[in-house]
């Protein structure tokens, strides 16, 4: 939890809750926001396929807190400069520094979980991304308390993930992750319309929550809403993911993987659009805890129904998964960012957003 906490929770989404000060003190447009959003996702991305082969079996522990240390160094950097190109290779780094930390603290966790018998646990180390995504927002707000401004978000960002650090070098054991010895060669990934499908529909997926995710923030800025109000608004983000995990695991328990997953893209396009249509504090309030309460549930949802459909080759399954996820949540910030700044407005990147939710949920229904 504490992992994922600062490599994912700060390490990726803190930049939501500064984005805003960002674009107000160093003129950043839209645009460039997104394109340096898009850029961390890219390095997400990469980092994620890279550590999908076998060279750091044995090595995980070492790699995971090298991960996490390369995070805070580059969170804390991020305040050291006021150049958006500088913006874009650091949040890059950044990306490739998390997807490290996401798949090696996994290989841990879930082997330690395996071992003894308590895979239930699952979401409570996922669970880490709310609890991070928590914490920076209350950050933010204490900050703008203390009329601290958009660089010492980004120092105590690091700091944060410093301490995180060093709690999970106490916690982490050294040794590989539990493991049923060498990985054998799959076979090659089946071809038919559901697996098509579900690879599309998490493409669709990817596109669909990153906008909110990346943006939820900045339209709460530019509704007026003040600064407080915001970090409540990602703190009611961050405080629901928590549970959700466990309680979207419950619903696929009883309606199925597919239809779980659709219910929720459906619930997380609704948020989507509330966040932009309602307007006021009901809005933004609706629309992130929406967004908190089903985007990581999702998330694992995808990847079980792609390894339900290519039993026999899972790693294959999850990197071309995670590559149609991965362009999806590059393209989203870039084509949201644009088309905020040519309408003045999210309402029309957020509706886009929307529909391919809708769209995926339709896929994945068809598949089953």
């Amino acid at each position: 939890m504490l992992a994922l906490a600062a490599a994912m929770g700060i390490g990726r989404f803190v930049y939501t809750p500064i984005l805003p000060s960002m674009m107000t003190q160093l003129g950043l447009t839209a645009g460039e926001a997104g394109l340096i959003a898009s850029a961390n996702y890219l390095g997400y991305l990469l980092g994620a396929l890279a550590s999908a082969g076998g060279w750091a079996a044995g090595r995980e522990r070492a790699i995971m807190l090298s991960g996490l240390g390369a995070s805070a160094v580059l969170a804390a950097t991020m305040g050291l400069t006021t150049s958006a190109a500088a913006f874009v290779a650091i949040r890059f780094l950044a990306g490739l520094a998390s997807a490290f930390v996401m798949v090696f603290a996994a290989a841990i966790v879930f082997g330690r979980l395996a071992a003894a018998g308590r895979s239930d646990l699952q979401s409570v180390h996922f669970a880490g991304v709310g609890v991070g995504i928590a914490i920076s927002a209350v950050m933010i707000a204490l900050l703008h308390v203390a009329s601290a401004g958009w660089a010492a978000a980004w120092f105590w960002s690091g700091a944060i993930s410093a301490a995180a650090l060093a709690g999970v070098a106490v916690l982490a054991e050294r040794g590989p992750p539990a493991a049923a010895g060498a990985p054998a060669r799959e076979p090659g990934l089946p071809r038919n319309r559901a697996l098509t499908s579900i690879i599309l529909a998490y493409g669709l997926f990817g596109f669909g929550y990153i906008v909110t995710a990346t943006f939820l923030v900045a339209i709460v800025r530019q509704n007026g809403e003040g600064p407080l109000f915001e970090s409540l608004v990602w703190l009611v983000t961050g405080v629901v993911i928590v549970p959700s995990i466990y309680l979207w695991q419950q619903v696929a328990g009883r309606i199925g993987l597919a239809k779980a997953f659709a219910a929720g893209c459906a619930v997380e396009a609704a948020g989507v659009v509330a966040s932009v249509a309602l307007g006021g504090k009901s809005g933004p309030i609706i629309g992130g805890a929406l967004l908190g309460g089903t985007f990581v549930a999702i998330t694992a949802l995808g990847l079980q129904l792609g390894r339900l459909a290519a039993p026999d080759a899972p790693r294959r399954v999850f990197a071309l998964m995670t590559a149609s996820f991965g362009f999806g949540q590059i393209v989203g910030p870039v084509v949201a960012g644009i088309a905020a700044e040519a309408t003045g407005s999210y309402l029309w990147p957020s509706l886009a957003a929307a529909l391919a939710l809708v769209i995926g949920a339709l896929l994945v229904v068809r598949a089953d």
